[in-house]
């Protein structure tokens, strides 16, 4: 069996596949992708056992086949191979070789029967749709904010929750908390699912930034994405996300807008003599004026001043500057509200535009 093939319609496949397979695995075979051809479409799949990802081309392939091969190897191979290059697949009796002028590898392949496929679970799914650039925004609004390999593992994820018509998505890591949310165009039952940092951080990458429609299908068990030709199953977290309404705090009293693009600037320049351990940085608010102040073990200190509209209590407080930075950086508005109680109380980051998002982030002591 031959394939034909351009290196410009392999290597997207390829690369939109690869990023789940683990270069080393207890089980080889999930080093590999599952390449087959079904009814002239060559279909590339890849899975970890929690998440799989498949997509497809059209070809002129007049044969069905399925083999399973080194997805790295092979994508490596193909971005290797120079622009515009023809690219000969011969398939034979347990390898592949990848041929391309005077290019030559063989590769060696694993039964197709061994390699193990994701199912749909379709059993009371509920479906919606919203366009990639919406979700993309909304995952990037809040994905910084997950846990990563935290021992309480249902904060290593993101939370999505289909609650009154209303789309939300949040992210904490016990230190901090980031929620968006979006209308729905038609209603839908309620539901709540942690689905893992590894797959948003996968399915975020293959969001492109239009209005194609994503068709999200929802499961107690299960959540599939669809768009472009790219179908992501992943399996979800099973575990009690907190309840992140306790956490969001209402009735502030002390709040001042201002520019984010300033504000983050005076974050990175104080932050350089922060304790390279806690981070910590103080935020003084009085009268029209904020001030940054962080020092370090080596009795360093750095302090920044920006003006602001402000007439509120004085503010005395600590903080994760790196908590602070990575909300200022993932959010893309002019001006930022932020708001306390005291100068003991957790920190609310809004957008004065946007009433669904919201970033806490607890104080700690300096």
């Amino acid at each position: 069996m031959n394939i034909k093939i351009e290196r410009e319609l392999l290597i997207n496949p390829l690369g939109n596949v690869s990023g789940i397979v683990e270069k080393r695995h207890a089980l080889p075979i999930l080093s590999n992708l599952l390449l087959e051809s079904q009814q002239g479409n060559l279909k590339f799949t890849a899975t970890d056992l929690e998440m799989q990802i498949s997509t497809q081309i059209k070809t002129k392939l007049s044969e069905d086949f399925q083999i399973t091969i080194s997805a790295k190897k092979l994508f490596d191979i193909t971005r290797a191979l120079p622009e515009k290059s023809n690219i000969d697949i011969q398939i034979e009796e347990n390898k592949v070789v990848v041929k391309a002028k005077k290019s030559r590898f063989n590769l060696q392949t694993l039964p197709p029967k061994d390699y193990p496929i994701m199912k749909k679970d379709d059993n009371d799914n509920i479906k919606l749709k919203l366009s990639q650039q919406i979700l993309k925004t909304l995952l990037k609004q809040v994905d910084f904010s997950m846990a990563q390999q935290d021992i309480r593992y249902y904060l290593n994820g993101l939370l999505i929750e289909v609650k009154d018509k209303k789309l939300n998505i949040v992210g904490t890591d016990g230190h901090r908390l980031s929620f968006t949310s979006t209308e729905l165009k038609e209603p839908c039952k309620n539901i709540q699912v942690i689905v893992p940092r590894k797959t948003i951080v996968e399915l975020t990458k293959l969001l492109n930034e239009n209005d194609e429609q994503v068709e999200i299908s929802l499961t107690n068990n299960q959540v599939n994405f669809e768009f472009n030709d790219i179908d992501l199953i992943t399996k979800v977290i099973d575990g009690k996300f907190p309840d992140y309404g306790r956490v969001i705090p209402d009735g502030h009293t002390n709040i001042f807008n201002i520019n984010r693009e300033s504000l983050l600037e005076a974050m990175l320049r104080a932050s350089i003599l922060s304790n390279d351990k806690y981070r910590g940085i103080r935020m003084v608010v009085e009268e029209n004026n904020l001030k940054l102040i962080s020092n370090n073990s080596e009795h360093e200190e750095a302090e920044e001043e920006i003006e602001i509209d402000y007439k509120g209590d004085k503010i005395d407080i600590g903080f994760n500057v790196t908590y602070l930075i990575d909300v200022l950086t993932n959010i893309q508005s002019e001006k930022l509200t932020i708001a306390f109680s005291d100068s003991s109380s957790s920190c609310l980051v809004t957008i004065p535009k946007n009433k669904e998002y919201k970033y806490v982030v607890m104080p700690m002591r300096i």
